[in-house]
């Protein structure tokens, strides 16, 4: 009875239910207008299906339509889209205020006509597409607030005109495109106090920064780094004091930081770095409490640390790479700065030694002090500083190595460790002072060159299984190079270059696993990065990259004294991009088994006494950027290809006997050695007959001589009648004579 009590309740609330469904549905169904253009925007595209079929388009996926049925939003970032926008398409949209195909391939250009249909607009993301062209003269609406434009090929100088209707927008990034002229920077003059973000980096805007960025009281992110502007910083920047960032890296900017900085309370990230500002840094950097992140590498900046920078307690990154700056910096107390991960004061004049305050600092990851006048010794305290991944020590005057090695095994963290150009003139810690050595279990850098180290290369290292980069060059090391260090499982770049190393190469060597798989095994490829961009102190050069994978594999041995011959079993190194064994003593001929290296980029065997020809299967290496085998007694023609051609002469000189192109004395042709094999045949040939033709000759005579002497000899008839002859003929001879001159005295008195 109960149930039949409450049937026509529950009946009567299932026809609601079914009538507001009804209702509903008829309400954001969309417009067959709505439909067609949205059918015609798809039919542009060559990407995967959207499978918009349903007779509803309001129900399709990336699409919403108001209770009226008109489309609303039209949000389809990453799905693959590729082909033009069609303009007849959404400009019939005209209700549209979401419009987000981000992340697509989306070619064509904005043209006015489609920015001034859709004049409800409130948000335009079309970020990491192709479009390309000019931007028309004006935003499409004062209802816009948010406009991404970000990594397309967009270019020319954005229009004055451009943001006249943009009363409330918020957010503007143009940033990875080519644009050029001037950065917008009297954007505020025309905008509402809304706006919050602007974007204008990595594009190629020039001049100076004009003022009006003050104007932007809300402004809380500026960014306008990898372009070409100079000139100096405008004072009213700092009358936005909402802003959390200030972001302009790569560009030409010059002058000092005003004093006027510390208005910007809410700043938190600090860009300038390459850039030409100089200059003190203010004194009361220090109020700027909320700072985390202040990068201001490659410039001229003078003048000592602030010590109030040490009240910046949020700071999470402190990099001051390259500049001009001074002052004892184990005065500063670091321990304040807790949360501190990476410290970078690399190239500078700091003096003093490494503050025990920054031990204080357990979030630290990297601490970069190469290239400064630094001195004393590495303290165990150091150890408490168990997420230490980077450390960079290198350039400055610090001593006891054996000692440094022994407190740094132990930090279990550290994957690249930087002391090239410290601890000069000292001994590679021996085998004997790293007793139970097991240490350095994470290491993957490893750099002590350029210190004039002696010693030979220590039995300890062989224990860094996971060592990836070695480098040893540019000290006084001898003896061999030693066989384990074939037996590195990850070993990719070797160099011990500029030492004093003897002996042969070791046949282990070139079984590198590393080196000698046909491909990169994918254990062995990973996407670890240094916590500090890697920077050659020497040059100052800052490497663009701070992945390791970024890392040649490379062999160095250059200026050494090493002899022998080179190895055929160097071709098993099939990954090895740059081969370097310059300055050396290696005889015998250059191995054939060198073109096996396909990937290979530098070739330099200069300066040795190699001899035999360059081997012509050297043609099919297609990557080669250096080449250089001068200075050897190489000889015959040098190989044609399209790479070894292209090379200067002096890559193959010293080596008289070579010939063909790069160098000027051109090789024989294959038809003059031909004929001139022929002319040495004949030649050969007629002297052949000529010495017959003697022979015979000779034979002749001995024959007809003793043919006619030996009878004489032999029979005394012949003998007597032959004596007989020759007087009668002599007799006669003497007669005739005698009547001759008679008869010419007779005339000669007639």
């Amino acid at each position: 009875m109960l149930v039949q009590a409450y049937s026509p309740m529950a009946h009567g609330f299932h026809l609601f239910l079914l009538f507001s469904y009804i209702i509903s549905t008829n309400i954001y169904a969309c417009k067959h207008t709505e439909r067609s253009s949205l059918l015609s925007f798809a039919s542009t595209l060559s990407s995967p299906p959207l499978n918009w079929t349903s007779v509803d388009c309001c129900r399709w996926k990336g699409i919403t339509c108001n209770q009226d049925g008109w489309v609303t939003h039209l949000l389809l970032p990453s799905e693959g889209l590729k082909g033009g926008i069609s303009l007849s398409s959404i400009v019939n949209l005209t209700h549209l205020t979401h419009l987000n195909l981000s992340h697509n391939s989306l070619l064509g250009s904005l043209e006015t006509k489609l920015f001034l249909s859709l004049n409800r607009l409130e948000i335009l993301d079309l970020s990491y597409n192709l479009l390309s062209g000019e931007l028309p003269l004006s935003l499409p609406s004062d209802n816009i607030w948010i406009v991404d434009l970000s990594s397309n090929h967009l270019r020319g100088a954005i229009p004055p005109s451009f943001f006249q209707q943009a009363s409330n927008l918020t957010s503007f990034n143009v940033s990875n495109n080519t644009f050029t002229g001037y950065v917008p920077s009297s954007i505020c003059l025309q905008l509402s106090p809304f706006v919050r973000l602007l974007d204008f980096s990595a594009n190629e805007f020039s001049g100076n920064l004009s003022p009006g960025l003050g104007e932007c009281s809300k402004l809380q992110v500026f960014r306008a780094g990898r372009n070409n502007i100079s000139g100096l910083l405008p004072e009213d920047i700092y009358n936005a004091t909402e802003l959390e960032e200030i972001a302009l890296p790569l560009n030409s900017i010059h002058g000092a930081i005003s004093d006027k900085i510390v208005n910007l309370t809410n700043l938190a990230i600090l860009d300038f770095n390459f850039n030409h500002f100089g200059g003190e840094l203010p004194l009361n950097l220090g109020k700027l409490s909320k700072l985390k992140f202040v990068t201001l590498d490659f410039n001229n900046f003078k003048g000592s640390l602030p010590p109030s920078l040490m009240k910046c307690t949020n700071l999470v990154e402190l990099r001051l790479v390259s500049n001009n700056l001074e002052g004892d910096i184990s005065m500063l107390d670091f321990s304040r700065l807790r949360q501190l991960t990476k410290l970078d004061l690399r190239i500078n004049n700091f003096t003093g030694t490494v503050p025990v305050s920054l031990y204080s600092c357990r979030s630290l990851k990297a601490i970069g002090l190469s290239g400064n006048h630094l001195e004393g010794q590495i303290q165990a305290e150091i150890l408490q500083l168990k997420s230490l991944s980077f450390l960079s020590l290198g350039y400055n005057q610090f001593t006891n190595l054996t000692g440094a090695m022994k407190i740094l095994m132990s930090c279990k963290s550290l994957h690249a460790l930087s002391l090239a150009g410290s601890f000069e003139g000292e001994v590679m810690p021996y085998d004997d002072d790293m007793v139970d050595f097991d240490g350095f279990e994470s290491l993957r850098v490893l750099s002590l060159a350029n210190s004039r180290f002696t010693g030979q290369i220590p039995l300890w290292l062989s224990t860094l299984k996971n060592l990836e980069i070695l480098a040893l060059g540019n000290n006084q090391i001898t003896g061999p190079i030693p066989n384990w260090l074939g037996t590195l499982p990850r070993l990719l770049s070797l160099n011990l270059a500029s030492n004093r190393i003897s002996g042969e190469i070791p046949k282990q060597l070139c079984r590198l696993p590393r080196l000698v798989v046909s491909e990169p095994l994918a254990s062995q490829v990973d996407q670890y990065e240094f916590e500090l961009p890697a920077i050659n102190v020497a040059t100052n050069h800052i490497l663009p990259t701070q992945k390791l994978s970024f890392y040649p594999a490379r062999i160095d041995l250059s200026n050494n004294n090493i002899v022998g011959n080179l190895p055929t079993e160097i071709g098993q190194l099939h990954l090895l991009r740059q081969l370097d064994l310059h300055s050396n003593k290696f005889s015998g001929v250059i191995p054939d088994q060198i073109s096996n290296l396909k990937t290979l980029e530098v070739l330099d065997l200069s300066m040795n006494h190699l001899s035999g020809n360059i081997p012509s299967s050297l043609a099919i290496l297609n990557f080669l950027k250096e080449f250089n085998v001068s200075y050897n007694n190489l000889e015959g023609p040098i190989p044609i290809s399209t790479q070894i051609q292209t090379f200067n002469t002096s890559a193959f000189e010293g080596n008289l006997k070579l010939c063909g192109a790069p160098l000027p004395n051109k090789c024989r042709s294959n038809k003059d050695i031909d004929e001139d094999n022929k002319s040495n045949k004949d030649m050969d040939k007629g002297l052949h007959q000529l010495s017959w033709f003697y022979i015979f000759t000779a034979l002749g005579f001995i024959v007809g001589f003793w043919g006619v002497c030996g009878s004489l000899v032999v029979n005394k008839t012949w003998r007597y009648a032959y004596f007989r002859f020759v007087g009668n003929v002599q007799d006669r001879l003497y007669v005739m004579v005698a009547m001759r001159i008679n008869t010419m005295k007779r005339r000669c008195r007639g």
